[in-house]
């Protein structure tokens, strides 16, 4: 059996206004916020957006999300058994979801 964890994560936009939409992600340990993030949009939700650029692009930060009420970079959060909510960042324009 494969162990779920939930992932409350912010959807909508400034105009449309804010919501919590919670998803059972798979749970390995040692996965971080980040990994949960694209398990969503590849296999639940596709529409969800998030902003990293890990490999190529050269833009360390572009994770960055509020997890838990603290900025953190979502590659670098650990996800634990108790679950996370995820926001964007306090004080900058939404774009829609995760993206500032």
């Amino acid at each position: 059996m494969t162990k779920t964890v939930s992932l409350s994560v912010a959807r909508g936009t400034e105009a449309t206004g804010m919501s919590l939409q919670d998803f059972n992600v798979p749970y390995v340990e040692g996965m971080s916020v980040l990994d949960a993030l694209i398990w969503i949009r590849s296999h639940e939700d596709p529409t969800l957006a998030i902003r990293y650029s890990c490999v190529n692009a050269n833009a360390c930060n572009e994770c960055s999300v509020m997890v838990d009420g603290e900025v953190i970079y979502a590659c670098t959060a650990r996800l634990t058994p108790k679950g996370a909510k995820v926001e964007p960042l306090e004080g900058k324009t939404i774009i829609r979801d995760l993206v500032t």
